[in-house]
C-alpha cells in the first residue's frame, strides 16, 4: 500500500531509514530535503532542508545514534549549478532527537 504521496517540491523518493518511533525518513532526490513520515497515518511530520538539491540517502549514527547522516549527489549538474551548490556530492550531519532502531546486527555470510 502507498503511505504518502510526495508533494511536487519534494520530488523523487530515494534512500530511507526508520527511527526508534517507527517513523520513516526519506531523502528526496531533486527535493533538497529529508522528510519524516508516519507510515500509519500517512502524514509528513518533519522536513529537514539541506543546501543541495540531490539528497540521496539517510541513516543514523553517532555515539547514541542521534545524528542523521545524509548523502547527496552531483551527477548531471553543470558548472553553473555546481557553483550555486558547491557542497553537492557531500555527506551532511544533522542532529536529531531520535535514533535508528537496531533489533540485531546484520552480518552477511
Amino acid at each position: 500500500r502507498s503511505i504518502y504521496r510526495l508533494e511536487k517540491e519534494e520530488s523523487i523518493p530515494d534512500g530511507m531509514c526508520i527511527d526508534t518511533e517507527g517513523k520513516l525518513w526519506v531523502a528526496c532526490y531533486d527535493g533538497g530535503r529529508v522528510i519524516r513520515l508516519d507510515p500509519e497515518t500517512g502524514k509528513r511530520l518533519q522536513t529537514v532542508k539541506l543546501p543541495v538539491d540531490k539528497t540521496t540517502s539517510c541513516c543514523f549514527g553517532g555515539k547514541d545514534y542521534s545524528e542523521m547522516y545524509v548523502t547527496s549527489a552531483s551527477d548531471g549538474m553543470d558548472k553553473e549549478w555546481l557553483s550555486r551548490q558547491p557542497q553537492a556530492g557531500g555527506i551532511f550531519k544533522v542532529n536529531v532527537t531520535l535514533s535508528c532502531h537496531f533489533r540485531r546486527p546484520f552480518f552477511p555470510s
